[in-house]
């Protein structure tokens, strides 16, 4: 990878610095000094790379002229060594025997002796098993390089060690590259892989590893097509077969080798000063009753995983009814077991009870920053961090606690990979589909041990006074443990109660559950408990928190909740923490557990009634404020993004204020990390008097959905939206609805469905006269036509888009649809056209600041001239589109533009950087879902073709085949068919 001209650091001044790993160079300090004509560099070169030996006159003769020296050849020597001398230093050019050298520089003063001590730390690095700094290494010994080596500089000596130095650097390239699957990259490395197979089709090694890197990545059929272009290049190019490591590989691919699936380094990006060692595991109860045979049971199993001679990961699933006190025996069993697993515990409460379980890939991205990587480090997909963190625990001996799981498949990507490893399940159902789980079958207590758990709760003096009493509470209990425990602790916590007063009135059927709560609401007697505690405003703040339905809330939301001063707010949560009933998630953000949310509602119901102050009660005044408090901030984060945007002032309003933000990444990070609450709060709403706003809310959200993070759960609030504004009845809210629906399935490519939403759209919005819906849904509509292939349909509504926009003052959408209607005169083939209005469109954007839709105008008029053949002009504009999309963490749309990126490329007949990037989009993702990602690897085997790898290329034409015909890509099926009839399609 060329790095920046490599200056030396301003704090050595007074040093000369060289350079030869790129353009000959140098410098005093800061300063660059002139190293005079190409011969004369050839000499400083000649001299730098002979290390501070001397050269005779004869030598550099030969180095600069070869066989066919001028007749003043030494003379000419004689007179650069002369010009070079007076640039440099004094004694820096010496004169010795005859001939000269470079002495009395320092150690860092040349850059490729800097890349050469480099390569050698980060060999020591890596035969030490440290390859995440051996990796660090060699990137930075790589980043040395600048363009071609000792560039412009003539002579044999010059070629010969150009050669040298360039087939060293891609051993460096290739040691890099090992280390990149070594460590779970393998993802990351196709790209650079598919460039540099390219680049040096006959080299062998990089062919390897790129049928590795695709063989990880799920890309079997790919890797085994890189396989066979390879034996048919060497037989073509050179007569020879594949050396034996690459067809021993292949075999392992067919062979599907478990030791090729996983990488056998662990990845930590961001190594701390010593390993992290997580210690998550809640505590033990102090009273914990029998159990011994289940104890041992799982005792034994844990010892066998850790032992030295341990071949497997074990994995133990308990399971049982609620209460029956599954958690109690994990947590248990799992810290008499922590002096077997030194390298850490990790425990989560997957939530499997609620409606709402937690999602594998925001546990893995908890437990991966326990365990030390940083969060820059944590990719976005589920199979990514699963294999990150299968790759972190590699080595290690660590036990994972699963608590309350809903099922196997919640499950899987939460299990460490290697042996050393253990994991402790808990859950409700019996995990039969957990390949090689030991199962356990968790029943109520014996009656036994239940009086056991009673009399340590109550005390033996009480129990034994009334032992006949006591049986009779455990067995009206039924011996399930959390069921006694909370008879029990009513008990212990009322010392003028005797055992026979709960008996009689557990004796009592009727009112036995409400003594007991038992079942999903075993825990309600417990609740009471810490609740009556309370000081009023902890009580109350208690009650209206539980409303909200969202994962957890931040401090800033839960303060419009209670509509007080976050300073106040944040007392009151730290208390609500103390006392139990409320979990401190992260700084700044709160949770309730599942049970005590339904609890904490179930007060607010009996407790927040309607008065004459507040006629409709606290709690629709609390879901209020937090609904204004999310559709402010939101609309604020939205005219940070769009400047100039009219939307924002024909949202619902609001009484209570959002957040302010100071720049744009502050406002983003919001959004983001809001998403779950938002949309929630948004589900929530629906059939109250707040639909309105709750539906401007979701479509001042909108970029959720064009992130790609949070796309199907905007996508289920969308449509909860829909049904929930028909059945109230309310057009304009039904229209701004289905508008934001339309904008989902238009980003996951499903056309014909986003269609009929738009007419739906349409007409609502007409109906009412909502101008703003009625503009933006003209441009989806415009949109939909052009990927329909109906491009005149397409330009007639766009421009009636434009129209609405400029009525409105709407500058942004004006824009926006501008390059749209681009798009519509590129379909009609008016390709001259297409270029001016993009221009125009971008010229609007450019007027309003550089904000995410500026990217658009920049990747709109790359397609248009891509178009009219100007690439290079296309691919500095879809450039400047990518750093844009990036910045705006916009993934999907920075997808899409490495897609056209490559499409640039390929027209320009430079197939392997189109491979490079189309590559990269596929492992981005891209608008459009699985029709563009057909589209996507339709190119990209166009573009192996063009590099002569025709079996990966028809691999890739397969996928897109299948993924034309699971969307209805009917056109582009035919011309993939096309393709792979043809022998060897370019």
């Amino acid at each position: 990878m060329a790095a920046p001209n490599p200056e030396p650091p301003a704090e050595a001044s007074a040093e000369l610095r060289f350079s030869v790993l790129g353009p000959v160079r140098a410098w005093r300090g800061t300063e660059p000094l002139a190293t005079g004509s190409p011969q004369q560099r050839a000499l400083l070169a000649a001299l730098l790379l002979r290390e501070g030996r001397t050269a005779t006159a004869s030598e550099l003769i030969d180095a600069l002229w070869g066989d066919d020296p001028p007749s003043q050849a030494l003379a000419a020597v004689r007179t650069y060594a002369s010009r070079l001398r007076k640039a440099l230093s004094a004694g820096v050019l010496v004169s010795e025997s005859g001939g000269y050298a470079i002495r009395s520089l320092s150690g860092g003063a040349l850059d490729l002796a800097v890349a050469q001590e480099l390569a050698a730390h980060a060999e020591k690095a890596k035969s030490s098993g440290d390859l995440c700094h051996a990796r660090r290494l060699l990137n930075k010994a790589l980043g040395l390089w600048d363009g071609e080596v000792l560039a412009g500089v003539p002579g044999p000596y010059a070629e010969t060690q150009r050669a040298r130095l360039d087939e060293w650097r891609l051993q460096l390239v290739e040691s890099r590259l090992d280390m990149d699957l070594e460590q779970g990259c393998h993802a990351e490395a196709v790209s650079e892989l598919t460039a540099l197979t390219a680049a040096h089709p006959l080299r062998e090694r990089l062919r390897e590893l790129l049928m590795l890197a695709l063989y990880r990545s799920g890309r079997q059929a790919e890797a085994l097509a890189v396989y066979a272009d390879t034996r048919r290049l060497l037989a073509d190019e050179l007569g020879v077969d594949p050396r034996p490591g690459l067809r021993e590989l292949q075999q392992r691919i067919l062979r599907a080798d478990p030791g090729l699936a996983e990488p056998s380094a662990p990845l930590a990006p961001e190594p701390a000063a010593g390993p992290v060692r997580p210690a998550q595991l809640p505590a033990t109860v102090p009273d914990f009753t029998g159990r011994s045979s289940f104890v041992d049971d799982l005792t034994e199993v844990l010892a066998e995983a850790s032992g030295a001679g341990g071949q497997v990961m074990a994995v133990s699933a308990l399971a049982g009814i609620g209460g029956v006190g599954k958690t109690t025996l994990a947590v248990h069993v799992a810290h008499q077991a922590r002096s077997a697993f030194p390298d850490g515990q990790l425990y989560v409460d997957l939530q499997g009870a609620g409606s709402r379980p937690a999602e594998p890939e925001t546990v893995l991205g908890s437990f991966l920053r326990a365990l030390g990587t940083a969060d820059s480090a944590i990719p976005d997909s589920l199979e990514e961090r699963a294999a990150l963190y299968r790759s972190v625990l590699d080595g290690r001996r660590v036990l994972v606690l699963l608590d309350n799981a809903r099922d196997a498949a919640q499950v899987r990507p939460l299990l460490p990979g290697t042996a050393g490893c253990a994991a402790l399940v808990t859950a409700r159902v019996r995990m039969v589909d957990l390949a090689g789980a030991h199962l356990v079958d968790l029943d109520v207590m014996s009656p036994d041990e239940a009086l056991q758990l009673f009399t340590k709760i109550v005390g033996q003096e009480r129990v034994a006074a009334e032992r006949k009493a006591a049986l009779d509470v455990v067995a009206a209990c039924g011996f399930l443990p959390l069921a006694i425990r909370i008879a029990a602790s009513r008990l212990a916590a009322r010392r003028t109660w005797t055992v026979s007063v709960l008996a009689a009135k557990l004796a009592d059927e009727r009112r036995r559950l409400d003594e007991l709560q038992a079942g999903d609401l075993a825990v309600k007697a417990t609740f009471e408990l810490g609740y009556g505690q309370l000081e009023p405003a902890q009580a109350r703040a208690f009650r209206l928190l539980g409303l909200a339905d969202g994962p957890d809330i931040s401090l800033a939301a839960a303060a419009a909740v209670l509509d007080l001063p976050p300073e106040d707010t944040e007392d009151l949560l730290e208390a609500l923490v103390d006392t139990s009933l409320l979990e401190s998630a992260a700084p700044g953000r709160y949770r309730f557990h599942d049970l005590v949310r339904l609890y904490a509602r179930a007060c607010a119901e009996r407790d927040e009634r309607p008065t004459g102050e507040q006629p409709t009660g606290e709690r629709a005044g609390a879901m209020s404020r937090l609904l204004d408090f999310y559709l402010a901030t939101a609309a604020e984060v939205y005219a940070i993004e769009r400047p100039g945007d009219r939307l924002v002032d024909h949202l619902e309003p609001t009484e209570y204020p959002g957040l302010r933000f100071t720049e744009g990444s502050a406002a983003l990070d919001w959004l983001y990390s809001e998403a779950a609450c938002l949309l929630a709060c948004v589900r929530q709403s629906a059939g109250t008097d707040r639909l309105r706003r709750a539906v401007d809310l979701l479509w001042a959200a909108k970029d959720l959905t064009e992130s790609g993070a949070n796309s199907h759960q905007y996508e289920t609030t969308a449509r909860a939206m829909c049904d929930a504004t028909r059945a109230a009845g309310d057009a304009r809210a039904e229209g701004r609805a289905r508008t934001t629906l339309t904008n989902v399935l238009l980003v996951s490519g499903r056309i014909q469905q986003a269609e009929e939403e738009a007419r739906l759209a349409m007409g609502l919005a007409a109906s009412v006269r909502d101008d703003r819906a009625i503009s933006w849904v003209s441009n989806d509509r415009g949109i939909i036509s052009l990927h329909q292939g109906r491009y005149a349909d397409g330009k007639t509504l766009l421009e009636q888009a434009i129209e609405g926009y400029r009525t409105a003052g709407n500058r942004p959408g004006v824009a926006l649809s501008l390059c749209n209607l681009s798009r519509a005169h590129l379909g009609m083939g008016n390709i001259a056209k297409a270029v001016e209005i993009a221009e125009q469109g971008l010229a609007a954007q450019l007027e309003i600041g550089r904000t995410m839709r500026l990217a658009n105008g920049h990747f709109t008029l790359g397609i248009a001239l891509t178009r009219a053949g100007r690439h290079a002009e296309a691919l500095s504009q879809f450039s400047d589109a990518l750093h844009i999309f990036r910045d705006h963490r916009q993934r999907l749309w920075a997808g899409v533009t490495n897609f056209r990126i490559a499409e640039a490329h390929l027209a320009a007949n430079h197939p392997a950087r189109a491979a490079q990037h189309a590559e990269q989009a596929l492992a981005l993702g891209v608008i459009g879902g699985d029709r563009m990602r057909g589209n996507v690897l339709a190119l990209l085997g166009r573009a192996l073709s063009g590099l002569g790898q025709a079996d990966r290329a028809r691999a890739c034409w397969r996928d897109a085949l299948g993924l034309y015909e699971q969307t209805g890509g009917v056109i582009e099926a035919e011309e993939v068919r096309a393709l792979l009839v043809t022998p060897r399609a370019a």
